[in-house]
């Protein structure tokens, strides 16, 4: 039974009313974090500053990664998983010298009762000769209640439990490329926060944190969407692009917070990118080595983002970041055709009865909707 247009219209226009009514336009506060472990910086139009064009041959790496389950139980979890990396000067590419810029490999995630409870143990089998960029087994078995992969007060789903191998490969394959691709005053930018979401994530950060120290190379984050607030409940970046409407420069960043966290170690800004950009980014700076960046070389890694960020694709955002997540992703045809290629192996090992019980438990949905449309 389809929804009345015009009582649907009226109500959403109630909506927008309500909400029009709710969000304002006036201060918009400082930035907010309910964690005392972070000193938040004042929002004002005086602190946002210029990123100017400066000449440098520094090269930008970029990391990103994807993972989607194949098949999967609450028992189980078979997940394709896929690392990779790129390099640039500026907007120009550069080709990598030792290492292979991809890295692809099978999760296999199980449920197993020890000591009274249930933990999740993830098995990884690389797909071809190239494992140098997968993480520790024994950093993958999780506590199905561990509080860093629950949601609420349910056990953690094996999926998303299932998803921390990639998360953990991302880490280490950029630790590979700071090693191996990068000189004194390159930077690497991970898709994403520089914050440790999960238990034994830390090492995989503090092994990235130590190469770049070691060699002299910037790790750097930056973020797609933030969910930050402001002390006046709006949105971090929506609050800064309102003060920042009068700024008389193309292109900026605004330091907003530095962490004290150990499980954060970085300074965080907003930055936009482009004049034509109509978003703004959370970007993150290793806490340690900015405390070391002269303004010079701060402008200099600033500079070559922004001239990497010039792509009709996506302006204003990194692409380094677009060329990632093309080479990175997993689609749904791929997921699919391996699919078909599982349960064709579980079928010719005799197994499918065995499995397909498990499969039963969560597949009913999926069914209702090939019967319902």
């Amino acid at each position: 039974m389809k929804l009345d247009e015009t009582s649907g219209i009226n109500a959403l226009r109630k909506v927008v009313h309500r909400l029009d009514e709710s969000i304002h336009d006036g201060d918009v506060g400082d930035v907010y974090f309910s964690n005392p472990d972070y000193e938040s910086f004042p929002l004002k139009i005086e602190n946002i500053r210029e990123i100017k064009d400066a000449t440098s041959s520094i090269k930008s790496a970029f990391v990103d990664g994807g993972n989607q389950e194949i098949l999967g139980a609450p028992n189980f979890s078979v997940q394709i998983n896929r690392v990779y990396f790129c390099l640039f000067r500026g907007n120009e590419r550069v080709h990598s010298k030792q290492l292979i810029n991809r890295i692809e490999f099978f999760s296999a995630t199980h449920s197993s009762f020890r000591d009274g409870r249930i933990f999740y143990d993830t098995d990884l089998f690389p797909i071809g000769k190239n494992s140098f960029g997968l993480p520790d087994k024994l950093d993958l078995s999780f506590d199905s209640t561990d509080r860093t992969v629950t949601i609420g007060t349910q056990r953690a789903d094996i999926s998303r439990v299932a998803s921390i191998a990639r998360r953990f490969a991302e880490w280490k394959l950029a630790t590979h490329v700071v090693e191996n691709e990068m000189e004194s005053g390159d930077f690497l930018v991970a898709d994403g926060s520089l914050e440790s979401a999960f238990t034994n994530e830390p090492k995989y950060l503090r092994e990235l944190f130590s190469a770049g120290k070691k060699n002299r190379v910037i790790i750097t984050g930056l973020s797609k969407t933030s969910r930050l607030f402001t002390t006046t409940g709006l949105s971090l970046l929506g609050a800064i692009q309102q003060i920042a409407e009068s700024v008389p420069y193309e292109k900026w960043y605004i330091p907003l917070a530095q962490s004290k966290s150990k499980e954060h170690e970085a300074s965080i800004f907003a930055i936009k990118l482009h004049k034509s950009a109509q978003r703004i980014f959370r970007f993150e700076i290793h806490r340690d080595q900015l405390m070391n960046l002269k303004e010079i070389d701060l402008q200099k890694i600033m500079s070559q983002i922004a001239k990497n960020s010039k792509d009709i694709s996506f302006i204003g955002y990194p692409y380094g970041l677009v060329d990632g997540d093309t080479f990175a992703r997993v689609r749904e045809e791929e997921v699919a055709h391996y699919k078909a290629m599982l349960m064709s192996e579980i079928s010719r090992a005799g197994k499918w009865k065995k499995f397909s019980r498990h499969i039963s438990s969560i597949d009913a949905h999926d069914h209702l909707n090939m019967v319902v449309g």
